[in-house]
């Protein structure tokens, strides 16, 4: 018997199910404590996610417009733009920072924001820590568990982002 309550055999017809059965506590246990991992105690969840983004998403991992970062951390957070700036302000101000917000040459209007050497750094130590958390965890897992994982995960990543059209991923009414 599965803590997820599963129903087994896994097939096709009960995947959704199953896959449903292991969203929240996938979602709010792991992802919290990847989460958690990432902050190293020093940012909240929004100033994780900030930094990550300038990481993954921007030029040369260091420089991404704040529309871009309000446009994708609007896909997982409902965060207004007054908050995100807010958690902007913070990350670039003593004791972090670890950004710099400056004007765009193209419009007055817009902001580049970028990481400093210390943002750079504090990436880094970012990244270790997630890694010594995340092998703390593969240490319990085969080597064919590890890679048909990392294979589903990416292949429903691709799906939902790519593949999937916005009606799709809306709820049902009704």
């Amino acid at each position: 018997m599965s803590k997820y309550n599963l129903i087994y055999p896994i097939t096709r017809e009960n995947a959704a199910l199953n896959f449903l059965k292991l969203f929240f506590p996938y979602h709010y246990t792991v992802g919290m404590a990847v989460e958690k991992n990432l902050s190293s105690g020093i940012l909240d969840r929004h100033q994780t996610v900030i930094m990550w983004l300038i990481h993954s998403r921007g030029h040369e991992g260091r420089v991404l417009h704040r529309k871009v970062i309000e446009q994708l951390i609007i896909e997982w957070y409902e965060l207004s733009s007054p908050a995100i700036s807010k958690a902007l302000r913070k990350l670039s101000q003593p004791p972090l920072e670890f950004l710099t917000i400056e004007e765009s040459a193209e419009s007055g209007r817009e902001k580049v924001i970028s990481l400093t050497d210390k943002g750079v750094q504090f990436i880094s130590e970012m990244i270790a820590n997630g890694e010594r958390f995340i092998n703390a965890i593969v240490q319990h897992l085969t080597d064919v568990q590890i890679h048909t994982g990392m294979e589903f995960m990416s292949r429903v990543g691709e799906v939902v982002e790519l593949e999937m059209d916005e009606d799709e991923r809306k709820p049902a009414v009704g």
